[in-house]
């Protein structure tokens, strides 16, 4: 039986990422036979989208490929009658990452886009974008599936499980990175390596790793405890305590060094902010160079520097779970979706980052058993914070906000929780309508 083509409505098409979704695509035509891509953007970031529609073009062309493209404002034409939906936005911006990095660190807290007060603020900006996507969605889409690569992916995947009718499911690219960095460690290929995740997004373990059917859990602690490489392009690569590794006995990713090594990642973004400035002004940096090689008319594929920018594996992550749901694989994906007694001391209908089965009817999690006290303490305090974050963002309730920051582990107190709240607020009143309601 013949399937029918494919419609990929991108929202936030503008966005550097973007010819790494395209390159992924052309890769697997194959497979998952693409005939429309359909990008769309804010006013804000029509420039950006017009050189991305261009350069898309040259490399679809360069592919020989039978692909329309179109790039507009239209957010519902792009919608409309699609078969996947792909957020990949970022509300105000660099400048509001900035503003989300520099906030907490006046008060001697982690800045961090998508952990601690930082990943707070930007939920509150992104949530009520998403819930009014997904209108669009539920009215001229209702079998599409949304993939969500929008940070913080685990509360904006949650807000949409909860408020909405929208089959989505949340996508990161930590796991695969994880994958890669252990591969590469173990000295193997990474189809060969199978990690059994849970957790929550940004806060995920693999509880086992296991090498033709050989569980070599021990083994990579040893050598990540020993300095082995293991950290993402946007994160400082704190050398990891190897008896801390080996009492915790399971993988953590590169964002726990936030949350385990709190002083020295506060020290290192303080003393860097000053210097380089936070990581969005470098990003800043980054996409300025990005986007004027985009302009250059000969180039018709992925530039390497795009690899700077910190967002490797991320069309790895996203196609091949389209191929996954699309061809009915019924493959393994570290995905976000509802939690439905996976981690059975969690609510039901919270969402969680973990290993699922994923084929034409979604994503099935798999259990990993029963988890320790020592992630079980971590993984409720910060799904504390989340719950509370989602009704905040939605309701535009103060009282919800203030025992959000005051729940997560990175704000050590009442009064430092108050202030920064307040600042949040305040610089981005134009993006919080919910609060002056």
């Amino acid at each position: 039986m013949t399937k029918s083509p494919l419609k990929l409505a991108i929202i936030g098409g503008g966005s550097s990422y973007t010819p790494e979704l395209v390159e992924g695509v052309l890769k697997r035509l194959d497979r998952i036979p693409v005939k429309e891509m359909h990008f769309v953007d804010v006013e804000a970031g029509k420039e950006k989208l017009a050189v991305i529609e261009a350069l898309t073009r040259r490399m679809v062309d360069k592919a020989g490929a039978d692909i329309t493209v179109t790039a507009s404002m239209d957010r519902r034409a792009a919608i409309q009658g699609a078969d996947f939906v792909m957020t990949q936005f970022r509300v105000g911006g660099l400048q509001a990452r900035a503003n989300d990095e520099r906030i907490p660190l006046k008060y001697d807290v982690i800045g961090q886009e998508t952990t601690g007060p930082g990943g707070f603020a930007k939920a509150l900006r992104t949530i009520p974008v998403i819930l009014d996507i997904c209108k669009d969605i539920e009215e001229l889409a209702p079998n599409a599936w949304m993939l969500n690569f929008t940070n913080p992916a685990g509360l904006v995947t949650e807000a949409v499980q909860k408020y909405t009718r929208v089959k989505t499911i949340g996508l990161c690219n930590v796991p695969v990175s994880m994958k890669m960095m252990i591969a590469e460690m173990m000295d193997c290929q990474p189809h060969e390596l199978t990690l059994e995740c849970a957790g929550l997004n940004h806060l995920v373990w693999a509880h086992r790793a296991w090498l033709h059917g050989r569980d070599i859990t021990a083994e990579v602690l040893k050598k990540v405890g020993d300095g082995a490489s293991y950290s993402m392009k946007n994160i400082s690569e704190e050398p990891w305590d190897p008896d801390f590794l080996n009492a915790l006995g399971a993988i953590p990713c590169p964002y726990h060094r936030y949350f385990y090594q709190t002083e020295v990642m506060l020290a290192e973004e303080k003393a860097t902010a000053q210097k380089e400035g936070t990581r969005a002004e470098q990003v800043m940096k980054t996409e300025q160079e990005l986007f004027e090689l985009y302009q250059n008319e000969s180039l018709a594929e992925k530039p390497e520097q795009l690899e700077k920018r910190g967002g490797a594996y991320y069309s790895d992550a996203s196609l091949n779970l389209v191929d996954a749901i699309y061809n009915d694989q019924k493959s393994i994906h570290v995905v976000n979706i509802r939690n439905n007694g996976t981690i059975p001391s969690l609510p039901d209908d919270v969402v969680i980052e973990c290993s699922a089965v994923v084929g034409s009817w979604g994503a099935r999690p798999i259990a990993v058993g029963r988890l320790g006290p020592q992630v079980l303490g971590l993984i409720s305090q910060v799904k504390a914070y989340e719950q509370l974050t989602v009704e905040a963002a939605v309701h535009g309730d103060y009282d919800k906000g203030l025992m959000a920051l005051v729940s997560n582990p990175l704000v050590p107190d009442i009064h430092k929780a108050k202030l920064i709240l307040d600042e949040i607020l305040k610089t981005n009143h134009d993006y919080l309508p919910q609060f002056h309601q």
